[in-house]
């Protein structure tokens, strides 16, 4: 039960080039932004992603550090795909294992459970089977019944955000999802967990109702403070997303020059001077519209 907390830059000297990563979250919500930028400041590259992704994966490929993506999809929600992720998709530079949501998760579950894999009904006579041939069937040994035979994910690493957590690794969320960075944690050798604030433990538990306390301590290497952490995704009910910001990546990534100028500006720095960037654009922004 010792303190687990680390500052934000010594996590690059936790991972490796060439692991398999799993991001939580879900598309562009409640992403652990601030670790992700952190990769990116790092030489570590050559990753296997897993995660339903976001601009996490849309960042990670445009600095071409990822190799293999598996996924359940990958969307910025009021943006319905992300322009990184879309071009590295279409220019075949990243390698891909696109699942059925229902098979992503399945894979999560066994992975989580120590399994090989996990018997599911979802992508039987569907293209996914078409795309992804190496996926085998089983048959039920009760009733003849045939499944998709999805194989179980292990995570090297994985790296999630949450509302609130204590020094011993504990992890609440508060708004409206768990998602499934619970299986993220359990599925991984390693967890590395932000948090928009850290609390003594007695205030996490007094505040919190039991299914809120989403992450158990005996999941988590390393809990990291980093409050608005996850931006530009939501984080509710601490910050909704932020929609002008996530609008200005999506248009500087579709021209070299913009993209460019947004990668001086808001990721050529530390993590506080990506905040003081995204501050003064908020600012103008506001300006903007008086």
């Amino acid at each position: 039960m010792g303190d687990k907390t680390m500052p934000l830059d010594r996590l690059p000297g936790r991972l490796r080039s060439g692991m398999t990563l799993g991001i939580g979250g879900w598309g562009s919500r409640r992403k652990p932004m601030a670790m992700v930028r952190e990769v990116l400041r790092s030489d570590i590259t050559d990753l296997t992603v897993v995660t339903f992704g976001g601009p996490d994966v849309g960042l990670l490929c445009a600095a071409g550090r990822v190799r293999h993506l598996i996924y359940g999809f990958v969307s910025l929600d009021s943006i319905p795909l992300d322009p990184h992720f879309r071009a590295a998709r279409e220019a075949g530079t990243v390698e891909t294992t696109e699942y059925d949501e229902g098979m992503f998760v399945a894979a999560l579950r066994a992975g989580a459970n120590r399994l090989s894999f996990m018997p599911i009904r979802a992508g039987m006579a569907s293209d996914v089977m078409t795309m992804n041939p190496g996926l085998k069937t089983v048959r039920s040994p009760y009733d003849d019944d045939e499944y998709v035979a999805v194989p179980g994910i292990r995570l090297d690493a994985a790296l999630i955000h949450v509302n609130r957590a204590d020094a011993i690794g504990n992890g609440q969320y508060l708004g409206p999802d768990p998602y499934f960075d619970d299986l993220f944690a359990m599925a991984a050798d390693e967890t590395y967990m932000s948090a928009e604030r850290i609390v003594p433990t007695a205030e996490l538990t007094a505040t919190a109702s039991h299914h809120t306390l989403l992450i158990s301590r005996l999941f988590t290497s390393g809990v990291l403070e980093t409050p608005n952490g996850a931006h530009f995704t939501s984080c509710e009910p601490d910050h909704p997303r932020d929609e002008a910001f996530q609008k200005h990546y999506a248009s500087a990534a579709a021209d070299g020059a913009a993209w460019a100028e947004f990668t001086s500006t808001y990721l050529s720095g530390d993590e506080s001077a990506y905040q003081d960037a995204v501050a003064e654009f908020s600012s103008s922004a506001a300006k903007e519209r008086a």
